[in-house]
């Protein structure tokens, strides 16, 4: 059914001449099956590939990985063999475009280094990289699957959060600069901070917001300094999509859209769910990237 243009590259290197391969034969099209960490790293070789920046071929993201954060906005709709049938309807049908939605993945890059881009659709570090690490212990790696190892992570992070010892230590946060749309990074200590080039995510979390009036530039961040003010209820609203004037008025939240922006840190940045290192420079720019056009069912 898939015929000669199935393909499953094993390795980063197979992966790259894959690309290539569908660049030369000018392909319009993609389907990735697999889960954020899959779309992300296809996303990172078109965008250095032969492959025009401004002419990506349209995706089609069909979810089966652990994590789907990038399908639960984007998707196609369906998965398995009804989706590779729709498609091959639609394609039939010349009606591959009909129906799309566009988004600017996360770029990542490291000024002043000979580093390839890296490319997402959601990351963060303080808190959140320290919740990830957890995650990826190996007692919970090989001992739970996915969703399991989501609650058991959640517990042992909860744990550490209630621990009198252990708390200070996130709550004190970790040295970070933030610059925005070009400006110097600002040093200060953050528990939390989160980046996203996506519309919406499961559940209805949303915790970003912007004043209003204030354009989408196409990167939504939230940053929560050390010690926030109130936290459970922060999180009680932010995880159910609410942002009020109270979180929006206070010293330790802040949230907006760039098209830009500078962290420094030492901490590693986490993307998708894959933990970068910040570089020897301790320095990360994300940017919008180009548009992507994600076909709908």
């Amino acid at each position: 059914m898939l015929g000669p243009m199935f393909y499953a590259p094993d390795t980063s290197l197979a992966l790259q001449e894959t690309i290539e391969d569908l660049a030369r034969q000018q392909v319009e099209c993609l389907v990735v099956d697999g889960g954020d960490g899959t779309v992300g790293k296809v996303l990172s070789v078109l965008y250095a590939s032969s492959y025009p920046n401004h002419r990506l071929p349209k995706i089609a993201v069909l979810p089966s990985g652990n994590t789907n954060l990038i399908a639960a906005d984007v998707g196609f709709g369906l998965r398995g063999v009804e989706a590779l049938q729709r498609l091959q309807e639609l394609a039939r049908t010349q009606q591959l475009q009909c129906e799309v939605k566009e988004r600017q993945p996360l770029v990542l890059s490291w000024p002043g280094q000979d580093r390839a881009a890296e490319l997402g659709f959601f990351g963060g570090l303080g808190a959140f990289t320290r919740a990830i690490e957890i995650a990826h212990q190996p007692a919970i790696l090989k001992n739970y699957a996915h969703d399991a190892a989501v609650l058991a992570t959640f517990a042992l992070t909860a744990r550490q959060l209630l621990t009198p010892r252990l708390r200070q230590g996130w709550l004190n946060g970790t040295p970070l600069g933030v610059g925005l749309e070009g400006n110097a990074a600002e040093m200060h200590d953050c528990f939390l901070f989160l980046c996203t080039g996506l519309q919406c995510l499961p559940h209805g979390i949303w915790p970003f917001w912007k004043p209003e009036g204030e354009a989408d530039r196409g990167i939504s961040y939230l940053d929560v300094a050390a010690r926030p003010e109130r936290l459970t209820k922060a999180i009680w609203n932010l995880v159910r999509g609410r942002a009020p004037a109270w979180i929006q008025n206070s010293s330790s939240y802040h949230s907006g859209s760039s098209e830009r922006i500078r962290l420094r840190t030492e901490q590693s940045f986490v993307l998708d769910g894959e933990v970068l290192d910040t570089g020897p420079d301790h320095c990360l720019d994300i940017t919008a990237g180009p548009v992507v056009s994600f076909l709908q069912a």
